[in-house]
C-alpha cells in the first residue's frame, strides 16, 4: 500500500463541478483581479473567523509583511518568533527591517514559550511584537498572550496559516490580536490552487491600509497612489476557488478530528511514542499529525520502505539556520525547539484518509517498535 503524507486531489464531484463552472465563468468575463469574487471571499472569511475585516493577499508570508507595514513595524524594532516554525515568520520580520528575537517552545506542545515571551519583555527594550505561530492547528493561549502584551504596551500578530478553523476557549485567530495571518498554500486545511493568502482584523484603519498596501499603495482610484506599497493583491480565481471550499471547511475539520481519534486509539501506549493531545479549551484543526519518538529517523525509514510518507515540522529550528547566524545563537539556546526536531514525525492526514490507511499506518509503526526499537 502507498500512502502520501496528503492527498489533496479532490474527490467531491460536486465541489469539483462548482470549482470547473466558476473557473469558466471567470475566464469567459475576463474577470482576473479583483471585483465582486475577492470582496465575497473575504466577506465570507472574515464571518468565519469572526473578525470584521478579511484582507485577501497573494501568499501568507505577503499577509505577515502586511500586517508587520500596517502596525509601522520597522527599523529598530524587535519581534519575538518561536523558533520552531517555518522561515516565513521570520523572514517577514526582516523584510520590514525589523529585528527578530527569537524564543523557545513548550516541551509538550510545540507552540510558543509564554512564560520565556514574558521575560524577554523584562529584559530586552525595543520588542514592539510578538508573532505567535498556531502550530499544527493548535492555538496558543491567546488570553494569557494578550494580558501580557497589555501589561507590557506590545502588538500581537498571529501567524494562523496552520489553523483554519481552530479556537482557543471559543476565541478565533484575529480577535483578541491586532491582526492575524493566514496562508492558502494548496496543502493547509483551506487550499488555493496555488498561492494565496489573508489577514484577518477587527481594526478598520489597520484594514483600510493593509488593502492599500497590497495594491501599490492605493484603495479605489486607479493611478492615485497616497502611499507606496505592494503589488500583493489575491487573485480572483484563487478567492473564487477558496470561497467555493470555505463551505467545506467546517465538515472537512471534523473529519480530521475524527481520524486522528482513530490515531491515537491504535497507537496509545506504542512504544514510546507521544501522541498530540488537545488541551482543555482548544479546539484543534489538525493541520498535521505529528507525532514524537526518540526513534525518529529509524521509524521514518521504515515507514517510507512500506509506502508510508511522512514528514517533519520543522528538521531544523530557525536559529540554527545559515540564513539567521548573523544572531550567534548556537545548538543548545533553544533546547525544547531543539528535542522536537530531532523527535517529531508528522504522519499522513488529510479529511479523507480511509480506517484502512490509518490501520495499515498504525500497524506498519507497531511492527517497527516490536522488530527495530531498541
Amino acid at each position: 500500500m502507498q500512502i502520501p503524507l496528503m492527498d489533496i486531489t479532490i474527490r467531491d464531484n460536486k465541489l469539483l463541478s462548482q470549482i470547473k463552472e466558476k473557473i469558466n465563468e471567470l475566464i469567459l468575463n475576463s474577470q482576473f483581479i479583483g471585483g465582486k469574487e475577492l470582496e465575497t471571499f473575504e466577506n465570507n472569511f472574515a464571518d468565519f473567523t469572526k473578525n470584521k475585516f478579511c484582507i485577501g493577499c497573494a501568499n501568507g508570508t505577503d499577509a505577515i509583511i502586511l500586517a508587520l507595514k500596517a502596525l509601522n513595524i520597522s527599523n529598530n524594532d524587535k519581534v519575538i518568533v518561536p523558533t520552531n516554525t517555518f522561515i516565513a515568520t521570520a523572514e517577514a520580520v526582516l523584510t520590514v527591517g525589523a529585528n527578530v528575537v527569537f524564543v523557545d517552545c513548550n516541551k509538550d506542545d510545540q507552540l510558543i514559550n509564554i512564560e520565556q515571551v514574558e521575560y524577554l519583555l523584562t529584559t530586552e527594550k525595543n520588542i514592539k511584537a510578538v508573532i505567535p505561530v498556531h502550530l499544527y492547528g493548535q492555538m496558543n493561549n491567546i488570553e494569557r498572550l494578550n494580558e501580557i502584551a497589555k501589561k507590557f504596551n506590545i502588538l500581537i500578530i498571529e501567524d494562523a496559516s496552520q489553523a483554519h478553523g481552530a479556537s482557543f476557549n471559543n476565541i478565533t485567530p484575529g480577535q483578541l490580536s491586532k491582526a492575524a495571518t493566514f496562508s492558502f498554500y494548496p496543502g493547509k486545511n483551506l487550499g488555493a490552487f496555488g498561492d494565496a493568502g489573508a489577514v484577518v482584523t477587527n481594526d478598520f484603519n489597520i484594514a483600510m491600509t493593509i488593502k492599500s498596501l497590497r495594491n501599490h499603495g492605493r484603495i479605489d482610484k486607479k493611478y492615485d497612489h497616497e502611499i507606496a506599497g505592494f503589488n500583493m493583491r489575491l487573485d480572483t480565481i484563487q478567492a473564487a476557488i477558496l470561497n467555493i471550499k470555505l463551505s467545506y471547511l467546517k465538515t472537512e475539520n471534523q473529519l480530521r478530528r475524527d481520524k486522528v481519534n482513530i490515531y491515537n486509539n491504535l497507537l496509545k501506549n506504542v512504544g514510546d511514542l507521544i501522541l498530540p493531545q488537545s488541551r482543555n479549551l482548544n479546539e484543534d484543526v489538525y493541520y498535521v499529525y505529528t507525532i514524537r519518538t526518540k526513534f525518529r529517523d529509524q521509524l521514518q525509514k521504515y515507514l517510507n520502505d512500506n509506502g508510508i510518507q511522512t514528514g517533519i515540522y520543522y528538521p531544523k529550528p530557525l536559529h540554527l539556520q545559515k540564513a539567521f547566524e548573523f544572531l550567534n545563537h548556537k545548538k543548545g539556546d533553544f533546547p525544547n525547539s531543539e528535542l522536537q526536531s530531532e523527535q517529531i514525525l508528522s504522519l499522513p492526514l488529510w479529511p479523507y484518509i480511509t480506517e484502512e490507511q490509518i490501520t495499515y499506518i498504525c500497524k506498519t509503526i507497531k511492527e517497527f517498535f516490536n522488530r527495530c526499537a531498541e
